[in-house]
């Protein structure tokens, strides 16, 4: 679906939006990606605004220039309900959690029997309805440093690195649902931030964390990208026993919109 050319930088609602609204960046048909689930036809809703600016952002439309159109709850449910084919629903972003209408959506889904899964950074919770929490927290290898930026700027620097990771938020969400931890992995310097942040997590939390609770994906939002990542975060993950996520839309479409 079209979006507008209205921009929120910092994923604040404007005097436009309806009552029950989300800005909604995307809306569309296709299969999951990512993580356990991948290869399952889905639809996607795509919110705008993000409170974290990760330089290797895969959807810079919804962060470090966010678009969208304002869109009701009932106007995004009868876009869902038009794909006929479709009993999964994917609330990503940016940020999805960041929207408190963000639980509407989700209660009204469930009513619907929809399956939901929601992409978050891991910083917010909201009690809501979710199938699978798929949980991406940030590692400081996404921190978008001068030298990273891709504005150039380095001014979200210090913001992101402060917030990136919430244990109670994450401790919240892992207790609420069932869930994946899925690390964008650039290299394997992150694995030592993994396995810690792994180890205070399973302090905090009331519920297991298995290893196989943990994916491990490689940073790339292109093909070519893709194959020089790949290969060594698959070793990383048989090395420490966690599971490798592929990422398949990138394999089978690139970096094109809306996949």
């Amino acid at each position: 679906m079209p979006v507008s050319d209205s921009i929120d930088r910092d994923g604040v609602a404007g005097d436009d939006q309806p009552a029950d609204g989300l800005p909604i960046n995307e809306l569309f048909y296709s299969l999951q990606g990512e993580g356990t689930l991948a290869g399952v036809p889905s639809v996607f809703v795509r919110t705008s605004g993000c409170n974290l600016r990760c330089w290797f952002c895969d959807s810079y439309h919804t962060s470090w220039e966010p678009t969208h159109a304002w869109l009701g709850v009932e106007e995004i449910l009868a876009e869902i309900e038009s794909y006929e084919n479709a009993d999964h629903v994917v609330l990503t972003g940016g940020e999805p959690l960041l929207h408190e209408t963000s639980v509407d959506l989700l209660e009204a889904l469930a009513e619907r029997g929809y399956h939901t899964t929601v992409e978050t950074n891991g910083t917010i919770y909201r009690d809501a309805p979710i199938d699978l929490a798929s949980i991406s927290p940030k590692l400081e290898s996404s921190t978008p440093t001068p030298e990273r930026d891709p504005k150039g700027d380095g001014e979200w620097e210090d913001r992101h690195e402060r917030d990136r990771i919430d244990l109670e938020a994450l401790a919240r969400l892992v207790e609420d649902s069932d869930f994946q931890l899925k690390f964008v992995v650039t290299d394997e310097g992150d694995l030592p931030e993994i396995l810690a942040l792994l180890e205070d997590l399973r302090e905090v939390a009331a519920v297991p964390i298995r290893d196989d609770n943990v994916l491990l994906m490689p940073e790339g939002a292109t093909r070519d990208r893709l194959e020089e990542t790949r290969a060594d975060v698959a070793q990383l993950a048989m090395d420490h026993g966690f599971r490798y996520t592929p990422r398949l839309h990138v394999d089978l479409w690139n970096d094109a919109p809306e996949t």
